[in-house]
This record gives C-alpha cells, structure tokens and sequence, in this order.
C-alpha cells in the first residue's frame, strides 16, 4: 500500500512551552505548522514555574505570620481557605493556552495540530494518522515527570508535580519522594499551608548539586521543620481506606510512613522518547537528551532541538535562549548564531530561597583547580539585623590569579534577585574587584551582603 503523500510545510514546531515562541514577524511567508499533543502553553506555565511560584508567594507570606513573633508581633492565621489559594493560581493561568492556542490558529500561514507527532523518516512525521514534513522541524517536546519502579505504585493514587497543585483538599499529612527543586519548593508551599511533610531522598542531603556548604545548610533548616529521611531507599507503596502507606529503609532503619496524599518528585525525564526517533535516525545521549551541535543542529539536517528534551539544565530560560537561536538560525543560515548560554544560573524558591551561577567547591576541589572563597552572612549587614536573620549566606567563589569569579551561591532571603548583579559581572568578564569597588551599593540595602562578599576576595 502507496503512503499517503504528506503535507508540506515550511517549519514543524512540536512542543508550544518555548517552542511557541520561535515564530516572529520573520516567519510571516512562511508555512508553519506547530504541533501540541497536551496544555497549549507547554510545563513553565501550566504546571511549572509560574503556578508554583504563584503558590510560593502565598506560603511565604503565611510563613511571615507564622514567624512574626520575633518581630513583636502577635500574629495568627485563623483559616487556611485552600481552595481560594488555588483558583486565585489558576483562574489567572487556565484562560490563557486557549487563547494563545486561539491566536496561533487565526494566523493564515499556521496550521496547529492537536496530537502526538511521531517521526516515520528522517523528515516526515505523522499526527493523528496525518503525515506532515517541512524543510525544518524544530523538537521543543519538553519533559515529564520521571516515575520510580517502586512496588505497589501502580495501585496508589500518587500525585506528581503536573497534578498536586490542583487538589482539592490540602493534605494532612504529604509524603514527597526526592530532594530536589520540585521536592523542596512544594514542601514549602504544603507545610507553609498547614501540611505535615515527610520527605524521602536518597542522597545525605536536600538540593544536593548545589554547593556543598549551601546543601548542608538547607538540609539541616529543613530537617529541623519537616520529617526528613536521608539515605533512604523506599521498599514499597500501599493504599487503602484512602490512606498511603510508604515503607522505607533510612540509614539502616525501617521506617512506615502513613499519609493521605503521595508526591513523586525524582526528576523529569526528556520527551524525545515519545517521537520515534529512531525512525528519523537523531542521536540521544545515554539519558535520552537530543544531542545537538552549538548551533542547536541534530545530527539530520535541517531537524533542529531545543529545551528540556535537549538541555539537562531543564531551564525555562535556557529554552528560551536556545529558542531565540533557533529562531534567528532557521531564517538565517549563512549567519548562525549559538544560544550563548554561559553562565547558566538557578534558583530554588523553597524557604529558604537558593540562587547559585557557576562551580561549586567541590566540582572546584575535584578538578584540582585553585580557588578562594568568602563567605558574607546576613546577620552580618546592616539589612540582615533588620530581618533577625543568623541562618543564611552567600558564598563567592574566585580564581586567586585572575581575580574572575568562578561561582556564587546565595541561601536566604531574596537570593534570586541578588545573584544577577553577579551573573552580569561574570559575562562581562569583570574581576571581583571591579565588581566591588566600580559601583556604589545602596545602604543599607540587602545588596551589601553581595559587596561585602566581594570585598573578602
């Protein structure tokens, strides 16, 4: 039987999160066709970073009461109305894939495709028993959650990241498998909310690929807060009656843990495994992540892949970086351009927040590369007393001989914001020295406990 001869477009996008973004005015005489098999919109905006940021902002604001007495301040939540909490997150945010779907559709030169592209040769793909191929096809697919094999899963109504936000009922007790970002933000956002948390990692510490010094010290303010079981391997998973029973081996020890809501938060693993393609002949590295040259280029001319199926850096805007390129590549091919990603910075909305760019100590120490460091607390600026903060730090990182910075790692307060005068510093190769002494810092702002940092270098 003759294949049916397939649509011919000029650009195939799949994925709308970043994806969605690649059209500019430039592709207006272009054919496009964009394909979405799930939310228009992608993770970042439905079920990523802006509803749990959203939601982190109501649990530090509960955490502020919660902890106004060392202010003076008597104060008391007297209702929790969670579901409140939760349609003022998603009464802002559900309106809007249908309408950017909506306007993608009104567009005379783009054609969307509601299904699951699949690759049938290197530039033909078929959705929905449809067969669509164009010069370029841009793999924007994303990630998902990654499931545990864990025993007796299959029969628990566990929650990942994509559905915990969306419940109905706040949970009495929440058991969290991992340690990681996602882990440690909804931790927050529940037990700031009036959960009791269990949280279950394997590693000795929480957020353990950050700097080893600020690991250690989220570890030990979050085990002081929730249950936390390090080094621990869970054995299996049981429900009944609506409760979920998690059996667990910590340091040795069994544990069984009973709550009534399961959060598996171990990861997220790249789409590229739903494309098919080995049919297309594209190479994936060892962890499933499309490999792609500086340009974004896989190794099929004319396929190009950007975001969480590409990157393990799982950034959104890291994707919107590479999207750009992407972008700028596809119309411009005498004239290529790379993402210019470097330095890639993070940052963990948990209590406390975490913001790092750059090595790590013990990548640092690993390498056998020389190094200095400083350590600024918050109780030691003139800001940090005003908060009645002793807990937290930034720690700066620097080549003893260039004087370049090599990492920043912040843990406290406002972290996010105050890293990115560093990030800039870094780019435009400035020393620490020019970044400490060229610019005035505001007293008495939080800002100082970064020049104050500077300074020790």
């Amino acid at each position: 039987m003759v294949p049916p001869a397939a649509i011919e477009f000029d650009v195939i996008i799949i994925g709308t999160g970043s994806g969605n973004s690649l059209i500019t005015p430039e592709y207006d005489h272009l054919r496009v066709a964009i394909v979405e098999k799930d939310i228009f919109g992608g993770t970042c905006l439905n079920r990523g970073c802006i509803p749990t940021k959203i939601l982190v902002y109501t649990a530090d604001v509960a955490s502020h009461i919660a902890n106004a007495s060392r202010f003076g301040i008597d104060a008391t939540i007297d209702k929790i109305r969670w579901k409140d909490i939760r349609n003022r997150v998603f009464d802002r945010i559900d309106p809007i894939p249908p309408s950017g779907k909506a306007y993608r559709e009104s567009l005379d030169n783009v054609t969307v495709y509601t299904g699951e592209a699949r690759f049938v040769s290197p530039k033909v793909m078929e959705v929905n028993g449809e067969r669509i191929t164009a010069e370029h096809i841009v793999l924007a697919a994303g990630a998902r959650p990654t499931l545990p094999h864990l025993d007796g899963l299959d029969s628990v109504s566990f929650h990942t990241s994509d559905t915990i936000m969306r419940v109905d009922d706040l949970p009495e007790h929440l058991i969290i498998f991992g340690g990681g970002y996602i882990a440690t933000e909804l931790a927050h956002v529940f037990g700031s909310l009036g959960s009791r948390i269990s949280i279950i990692t394997r590693g000795p510490h929480l957020l353990s690929r950050e700097d080893e010094s600020v690991s250690e010290r989220f570890t030990e303010l979050y085990c002081n807060r929730y249950e936390v079981y390090p080094n621990s391997h869970v054995e299996r998973a049981r429900q009944h009656d609506g409760e979920i029973t998690v059996r667990l081996k910590s340091n040795g020890h069994g544990h069984e843990l009973v709550g009534d809501a399961l959060l598996i938060a171990i990861g997220r693993t790249p789409n590229g495994d739903t494309l098919n393609l080995p049919a297309a002949g594209i190479e994936v590295d060892a962890h499933g992540f499309i490999v792609t040259d500086e340009f974004l280029r896989t190794n099929v001319p004319g396929v190009w892949a950007l975001g969480d199926v590409t990157n393990p850096n799982q950034l959104k805007h890291v994707a919107n970086a590479e999207c750009r390129a992407v972008s700028h590549n596809i119309i411009h091919p005498g004239h290529l351009r790379t993402a210019d990603l470097w330095p890639i910075p993070h940052a963990v909305f948990a209590d406390p927040q975490v913001a790092s760019v750059g090595e790590t100590e013990q990548a640092l120490r690993a390498a056998g590369r020389p190094y200095i460091t400083a350590v600024q607390r918050y109780a030691d600026v003139a800001y940090g007393w005003a908060m009645e903060d002793t807990q937290h730090f930034c720690k700066l990182i620097a080549d003893p001989d260039t004087r370049q910075l090599l990492g920043a790692h912040i843990i406290g307060p406002q972290s996010s914001v105050l890293i990115q005068q560093l990030i800039q510093g870094m780019k435009f190769g400035q020393t620490v020295d020019e970044m400490a002494r060229e610019q005035l810092y505001i007293h008495p702002s939080l800002s100082e406990l970064v020049e104050n940092a500077l300074l020790q270098l």
